[in-house]
């Protein structure tokens, strides 16, 4: 059983920054594709990055809307991945999602490749 636990979301001004945290159990994380969802009001739950390691590479994938402002990281030994999220603008509002692929599908970008997800941090940006 994966358990995913996020934490770090509040409120904060546009052009500010916040870090999301993303715990998880599991013995074999590190071979985990790991990624963020984040669902706004009166839209569909959105990819906005993911990151997995295979063969000693690295991949990251990013949304158009957060590339150049968000970095997804990850650190093995705590079992724990982050959103590192700058420049945030008022549209970057949402409930963020952490999620986890035990296998790659192919695809980092639907959430039909991913079969674990927390509860959800709230990240509210103001004007």
């Amino acid at each position: 059983q994966v358990l995913l636990v996020e934490s770090g979301g509040g409120l904060v001004q546009a052009g500010g920054s916040l870090r999301l945290s993303c715990a998880a159990s599991g013995r074999t994380f590190s071979s985990w594709t790991m990624a963020w969802f984040r669902l706004a009001p009166g839209k569909e739950r959105e990819f906005v990055a993911a990151h997995r390691w295979s063969d000693a590479s690295t991949y990251y994938a990013y949304a158009d809307s957060v590339k150049g402002r968000f970095t997804i990281s990850r650190d093995n030994a705590k079992t724990t991945v982050y959103l590192q999220m700058n420049n945030l603008r008022p549209e970057d509002t949402a409930v963020y999602y952490c999620a986890a692929a035990t296998r790659y599908s192919g695809s980092y970008y639907s959430r039909a490749s991913y079969s674990y997800w927390g509860q959800g941090t709230q990240v509210t940006v103001s004007s």
